[in-house]
């Protein structure tokens, strides 16, 4: 969501941005019809600048009683974790602050339950050919490479970590499978998200074969390149 309205970016480009639907609601909706039971909700205003705007639409989805919601964008705070969770936002997530300040969101699992926090780490290769996670919407690399993070969040109790190769985002080139790969078998305890480039049914499998217990589906499902409903049986 941007400006009120159901988008994606490219490769985490604010300048590269494509509108879909106005009613984000409908289009919610429509997923659900399909058989979707999860529904992945990004705030990319305040993933650049914080203060999460989306608790009406968050409200309104999870009150039709057929989607859980995982959610975040722009979380700098305990309350801001608190105020999703109350409007019924079945996991938050968190990025920048994560990467940022990884003891104060390990208190937020500690708090709220591992399984009530993502952890959102996407990353880019630097220079050196080291993967480094991307934070304040993707504006800015972390002094901390990937490996670290993982490692620091394994020991604060990490369920749940959502992954996007930013290069592969919005790109509909394929999921990076030897990145969740080599993610899978540094944490093989943590639910894997993968995120960024899929494009059809082979790209599904692709990522469950790298040890993934999910995949977040974007442009693809937004132009109809591919069939949710066959999504959900594969």
């Amino acid at each position: 969501m941007r400006g009120g309205r159901v988008v994606r970016l490219r490769q985490g480009d604010y300048a590269r941005e494509t509108r879909y639907d106005e009613d984000p609601f409908a289009r919610a909706m429509a997923f659900a019809d399909a058989g979707a039971r999860w529904l992945h909700l990004v705030d990319l205003d305040a993933a650049r600048i914080g203060g999460y705007t989306l608790l009406p639409l968050l409200a309104r989805i999870v009150a039709d009683g057929r989607l859980q919601v995982q959610t975040g964008g722009g979380v700098r705070t305990r309350q801001d974790v608190a105020r999703m969770r109350d409007a019924g936002a079945a996991r938050v997530v968190v990025g920048s602050l994560a990467v940022e300040e990884p003891a104060c969101v390990g208190e937020w699992l500690a708090e709220f339950g591992a399984d009530a926090i993502t952890i959102a780490l996407d990353v880019r290769l630097d220079d050196q050919g080291r993967w480094r996670p991307a934070v304040r919407g993707w504006t800015a690399d972390a002094a901390q490479g990937l490996d670290a993070c993982v490692d620091d969040f394994i020991a604060r109790g990490l369920r749940h970590l959502l992954c996007t190769d930013i290069a592969r985002d919005g790109m509909l080139s394929g999921p990076n499978t030897a990145l969740y790969a080599e993610l899978r078998a540094r944490a093989p305890g943590v639910a894997l998200q993968a995120s960024g480039g899929v494009r059809d049914l082979a790209d599904l499998r692709a990522a469950r074969a790298a040890g993934c217990a999910g995949a977040v589906l974007g442009r693809a499902l937004l132009e109809g390149r591919l069939d949710l409903a066959q999504a959900l049986a594969c």
